[in-house]
């Protein structure tokens, strides 16, 4: 008898706790992820993520050389 509360869908119970629901806890989604995205998708993201990593190698190579002209010219 005193079990028969409605249930509630999740996110229900106010304005915030919608918000809060939908932008913090809400359903995970996982169309479009790295594994379930399309081919060309995939390869963008790899071809970026090379480029991001020589882009910090060339960085990485630039302060290692001004360093040591530093040293070397000091």
């Amino acid at each position: 008898m005193g079990d028969d509360k409605p249930v509630r869908a999740p996110g229900e119970g106010g304005p915030f706790w919608r918000w809060a629901y939908r932008y913090l806890a809400g359903p995970a989604e996982v169309q479009g992820a790295i594994y379930g995205g399309s081919a060309e998708a995939r390869e963008m993201w790899k071809r970026d993520l090379e480029n991001r990593k020589r882009y910090s190698r060339e960085q990485r190579e630039r302060r290692r050389a001004a360093r040591e002209a530093r040293r070397g010219g000091a």
